[in-house]
């Protein structure tokens, strides 16, 4: 017997961790900036990372904006070292960036040449900054062209992102919604086959998902036809499978929706999904609390 299997069996719970999957988990600054908006409150942002580093959260999703300026440009390494430096200090990752992708589907070859030029330097100053992904979310109209045409153009702004995110060892992720112009299980299906890029990912943000598969409760079946191989990070919520307020999908916190939660992971964790799961307050009134119920929804489904 080796020393590592002789241990195993004096100690039977290293077993279970070594059975766990690869999972990190992270809070998004959009859940704090949107509640802050909407309900009018106020989250310094140290006491945010103070929060996340108690908690034992590994890492953060950065928004644009917010609480104070845009992503700094690559070439600013004063500004990102600071950056840098503040969620060191709390032990934090910044894991990602989320990003806009409104012209990344215009119609306009100039407009997508002018976004791709403004991604190469999010992608290089993601990089800088120590992040493993980025997200992009391709809100905005069609703008005179066909729902097929834009899903022609998206992919094939997704695959030129995607090489430049390779050449940086960086997930390249999209996200859609059901506000957006691609809000179906069909367009996010085409946007994949188009881009017919395995290093094109998609997110899979539970809420999103489960309107798209008819607001069940069972965003997991989606995420099985879609394939996890597919998904680049996680965007973990609960949802009761409506719209808030003539938006996006309402976001809740773990246990308050209708979300088959349990199923969700196991369907992660049978898929072999390793990566980012970063809990996702989209105007949830408590963002600290919803942050709490959903690290403790991502460790129940580590360990089931």
């Amino acid at each position: 017997m080796t020393g590592s299997a002789a241990a195993t069996a004096l100690r039977p719970e290293l077993a279970l961790a070594n059975d766990l999957p690869s999972w990190k988990t992270a809070i998004g600054l959009n859940g704090f900036m949107s509640s802050a908006q909407k309900y009018d409150k106020n989250f310094p942002i140290w006491e945010i990372l103070d929060y996340a580093n108690r908690t034992g959260f590994e890492g953060v999703e950065l928004v644009r904006g917010w609480p104070q300026g845009n992503y700094p440009a690559p070439d600013q390494s004063q500004q990102i070292a600071a950056l840098k430096r503040l969620y060191d200090a709390y032990g934090l990752k910044i894991f990602s960036l989320q990003t806009g992708a409104g012209g990344a589907f215009s119609a306009n070859a100039q407009t997508r040449r002018r976004w791709l030029k403004q991604m190469h330097d999010q992608l290089k100053f993601a990089k800088a900054v120590g992040c493993d992904c980025i997200g992009m979310w391709p809100g905005g109209r069609l703008r005179g062209q066909t729902i097929g045409e834009a899903i022609r153009h998206f992919a094939a702004s997704l695959h030129e992102v995607a090489d430049i995110g390779s050449d940086l060892g960086l997930v390249t992720a999209f996200e859609i919604e059901p506000p957006f112009v691609f809000n179906t299980e069909e367009h996010l299906r085409q946007i994949l086959e188009e881009a017919n890029d395995q290093r094109v990912k998609t997110i899979y943000d539970s809420s999103h998902f489960d309107l798209f598969n008819g607001s069940t409760g069972k965003p997991h079946e989606l995420l099985k036809r879609i394939g996890l191989e597919n998904i680049g990070y996680v965007h973990f919520t609960d949802t009761d499978g409506t719209i808030r307020d003539g938006g996006t999908s309402k976001h809740l916190a773990a246990g308050e929706g209708h979300i088959d939660v349990a199923a969700s992971f196991k369907t992660l964790k049978d898929g072999g999904f390793s990566g980012w799961i970063m809990i996702d307050c989209w105007q949830i009134s408590e963002p600290y609390d919803a942050s709490t119920k959903g690290l403790k929804a991502i460790k129940q489904g580590m360990r089931r």
